[in-house]
């Protein structure tokens, strides 16, 4: 007797979320490259979160920035998303601070950081000091000193130097890079996936790991039909995939340029070539 192999479900390509928001009772949302660009926020995208607050559930928004909740809450504003457009923010900075906190719970902790100086509010109020390699006890990285100038290659040096004393490193952005504006930068998770190429051992914080995700489910209520929304196969997309979440990928967003033909059947093989699995594609976030 023959086997005969199903058909492959094609990805829907919708228009707006309005199509599919009926089926969830919670929404999920990246946030960089979804709702703002690093510089400005996408009106449709807070007008689509709105409608979908006010007639389906809650929106929590779920971000891989090295930052606590109120940072990025306050970032966001800066950029003009009207705070009342979501519910509540997990964020991969709140985690990792949680877990330095729980490490320099009874004696000061040693850390080598890696990262600009802005984001050192991060581990401000922690019994933390900044020691250099061969005095810490385990490494942040934020990302880049300077994005817009350095690329992870630049960090070969200190990262071997790591790797011989053995440190392990937290890394409280594990996206490998993003838009701001036009440009494409590196985080933290290029440094960390650098750093594990030598061998280096690594914790993440955020997507696409489960923990973040409990965290989120949790802040929305814990709702029976949830849906994740993102830009990034690797994390928004394969997380939401990993937490038995439906997703709905962002195609004009970072991975934009691999995104064409726009066509279900080229959205599929991008999916299968990142083990990543999406029911529903748009190219924006819009209602």
């Amino acid at each position: 007797m023959s086997h005969v192999t199903p058909p492959t479900m094609l990805p829907r390509l919708i228009s707006g979320l309005s199509e599919i928001a009926s089926g969830h009772d919670a929404l999920i949302c990246d946030v960089w490259g979804v709702v703002h660009d690093g510089q400005r926020h996408h009106p449709a995208a807070a007008e689509a979160l709105y409608r979908f607050k006010e007639h389906h559930g809650p929106v929590v928004l779920l971000t891989n920035a090295p930052r606590v909740p109120a940072e990025v809450a306050a970032q966001c504003t800066s950029y003009g998303l009207p705070p009342d457009c979501y519910d509540a923010i997990v964020s991969s900075g709140g985690a990792a601070r949680e877990e330095l906190a729980r490490r320099a719970v009874r004696k000061t902790l040693q850390l080598y950081y890696i990262g600009p100086d802005r984001d050192l509010p991060m581990i401000a109020g922690l019994d933390i000091a900044r020691a250099p390699i061969q005095e810490a006890q385990v490494a942040l990285a934020i990302g880049l000193r300077d994005d817009m100038n350095e690329t992870p290659e630049m960090y070969a040096g200190e990262l071997q130097a790591m790797r011989g004393k053995g440190l392990t490193m937290l890394c409280a952005n594990p996206d490998l890079v993003v838009h701001r504006g036009e440009r494409l930068l590196y985080c933290a998770g290029s440094l960390a996936k650098a750093y594990e190429d030598l061998g280096g051992d690594v914790i993440y914080y955020g997507k696409p790991h489960r923990p973040v995700y409990d965290s989120a489910l949790a802040a929305a209520g814990n709702p029976k039909r949830p849906l994740a929304v993102g830009d990034g196969l690797l994390t928004d997309i394969r997380g939401a995939n990993g937490a038995g979440l439906e997703a709905l990928f962002i195609a004009d967003g970072v991975h934009g340029e691999e995104t064409r033909p726009y066509t279900a059947e080229h959205m599929e093989s991008l999916f299968l070539r990142f083990g990543a699995k999406a029911s529903a594609v748009t190219r924006a976030l819009r209602w």
